[in-house]
């Protein structure tokens, strides 16, 4: 599947935290139910800043505290009503571990909104199954290592324990990979009517960028954080309706941090979890949403809806009938949206294979979407299944010269020039620098041997 589908102390004064922690754990009395409907959208409101600069034994960044402060300061505006604030050495395995799996599950309760934000390093590993994982790297854990790691699968088992209505996660990191799990079902008391949208559960994620990229600093800020404050204060409201939905500024900032960085960095927005979308600004009652969108700025935003549930759809593996039907109406509200069209085309080449279907919305993706490198990728793939060889070559280039690291191009560039073109420089050539941008299939490096080449190594 394309990226766009498819992330304390040392060790002499660990001991005395962990007694502080544990007499915390004891003493301080449970969450008390919240039974019925709160007056506002929510009981209580949660913020978890997270920033590490100075870390332990991996590289050392600069800007994560001062953009987590700036997140921090952004959510007290929002009247949020507790912001726990984790900086450096108080960043350690031990204490955001505690955080996800005691602290947030014991005080968040069911009416309760949650946004947690991490900046620092992250990295991925495989599984036992050879599946890659992605991970946030604590003060005192290595880049390379996961031991300590704060995980994907670990965020994920914490948005299932933490019964808030609301939890989304800001993460200043290029983390994908998410493997989304079906919505569950929450039983609500004091529940006489219809859920609207705002009061139906979700878990929803955005990252800075794409596995693999780098983010991007300006002025001593990523421009992931200053895109996300900027949208904070009301141009994310694409509808202009007053409300400020997860959904609008996942979109917001997707766009605007792709123009900023010249196609380099990609955010990543998924919904994890649950059907709803968090509320950052409520407007007025009454001007949520009206039924079709009138203006160019509400068929844009109903477009980007149309899509994420599309996008949500396929991840929770429900039929690709019904992602396809939202596509074609997020078409039918913008015309020109690339992204749209990427996933349209990657439905009929694997999911309803239509291979002229799947082309039609390849060539359109490519035209409205040229600096999205799934564009060409998909395209490449439907040319290379019609046999369409050269063509098929041709797209691949373009989407790595879109974005060079993008390693899951270039092995199947290899695999074109290896088994269809039969160009064995080429195939060579290609698999290397699949393996020099982070690569592990082994029948590749088997290839490469039985050639007469050493593999190369992974950049740094």
């Amino acid at each position: 599947m394309p990226r766009r589908m498819k992330r304390a102390n040392q060790q002499t004064r660990i001991g005395l935290f962990a007694a502080i922690l544990a007499l915390l754990v004891i003493f301080l009395p449970p969450a008390k139910g919240q039974i019925g409907r709160p007056e506002g959208l929510y009981y209580k409101s949660w913020g978890v800043v997270i920033g590490i600069n100075d870390y332990l034994v991996a590289p050392k960044l600069t800007g994560s505290v001062e953009s987590a402060k700036a997140v921090a300061a952004a959510l007290r505006d929002l009247k949020f009503d507790e912001v726990m604030e984790v900086y450096d050495k108080e960043a350690s395995s031990r204490r955001l571990h505690a955080i996800l799996n005691d602290y947030l599950p014991r005080k968040v309760g069911r009416q309760d909104r949650v946004v947690i934000y991490f900046a620092g390093h992250a990295g991925t590993m495989r599984d036992v199954t050879a599946k890659e994982i992605g991970y946030l790297v604590p003060w005192d854990a290595q880049v390379t290592n996961a031991t300590k790691a704060v995980t994907l699968d670990h965020l994920k088992e914490f948005s299932r324990r933490v019964m808030g209505k609301h939890v989304l996660l800001f993460l200043d990191a290029p983390v994908s990979d998410w493997d989304v799990t079906p919505p569950q079902q929450l039983s609500l008391e004091g529940r006489l009517s219809p859920e609207d949208e705002t009061d139906k559960r979700s878990v929803q994620v955005l990252t800075a960028a794409n596995k693999g990229e780098a983010v991007a600093h300006k002025g001593g800020r990523s421009v992931f954080v200053q895109v996300l404050l900027d949208g904070l204060k009301g141009p994310a409201d694409a509808d202009k309706n007053g409300w400020l939905m997860a959904s609008e500024l996942g979109a917001y900032v997707k766009q605007r941090v792709t123009e900023l960085t010249g196609g380099a960095q990609h955010p990543q927005f998924a919904r994890l979890d649950g059907d709803g979308d968090t509320v950052l600004v409520e407007g007025k009652k009454g001007t949520f949403r009206s039924q079709e969108p009138k203006s160019d700025a509400e068929r844009i935003a109903a477009a980007t809806r149309e899509y994420d549930e599309a996008f949500s759809l396929l991840q929770q593996q429900r039929p690709a009938e019904e992602a396809l039907a939202r596509l074609n109406k997020a078409i039918e509200y913008n015309p020109a949206y690339g992204d749209a069209y990427v996933l349209k085309s990657y439905i009929y080449l694997e999911m309803l294979p239509k291979l002229d279907e799947a082309l039609v919305a390849g060539e359109l993706a490519v035209k409205y979407a040229p600096e999205n490198p799934d564009s060409h990728y998909t395209l490449g793939l439907v040319l290379q299944k019609k046999g369409q060889y050269a063509q098929a070559e041709k797209a691949l280039l373009q989407a790595v010269a879109v974005n060079p690291s993008y390693t899951d191009v270039y092995l199947t560039l290899g695999d074109l020039y290896a088994t269809d073109l039969k160009d064995r420089q080429k195939s060579i050539q290609a698999y290397q620098r699949y393996l020099e941008t982070g690569g592990t299939e082994n029948r590749v490096r088997t290839y490469l041997e039985s050639a007469g080449e050493a593999p190369t190594a992974p950049q740094q």
